[in-house]
């Protein structure tokens, strides 16, 4: 029987939900697939980006706590943490994928910056 996502310490629910919507469903296959891989397939299904929760995972795939990760190793981590991103952005993975008020809530800002006078200059027809 496959090991639940949770079973891995610092994988909690939230995260495990995020993973089941890339298609990731245990914790064999997040540990095959290692960190950066299962990062691209997180970014792929449209789950946000966020550095922490990358590192945490890579800590957490080691076996390490989340917050042991300091100096050089965090600045490599977050070298390949930026290669992942640049690389779902390059596979066409929508800017709000995730976010399916992510519009509304981008028009309502656009509205609000062009009533004090900041908003968007759009050539006039």
């Amino acid at each position: 029987m496959p090991t639940p996502l949770t079973d891995i310490a610092g994988i909690g629910p939230a995260t495990a939900e995020g993973f089941l919507r890339a298609g990731i469903s245990d914790a064999e296959a997040l540990r095959a697939m290692g960190a950066d891989a299962a990062y691209g397939a997180w970014l792929a299904a449209g789950n946000p980006p966020h550095f922490i929760g990358y590192y945490a995972l890579v800590m957490a795939l080691q076996g390490r706590p989340w917050n042991d990760c300091r100096g050089a190793e965090k600045d490599a981590l977050r070298t390949r943490f930026e290669a992942l991103k640049a690389g779902a952005r390059r596979a066409g993975r929508p800017a709000a994928a995730a976010d399916p008020d992510h519009e509304k809530r981008r028009l309502l800002r656009e509205a609000a910056f062009d009533e004090i006078g900041i908003g968007l200059r759009r050539a006039q027809p």
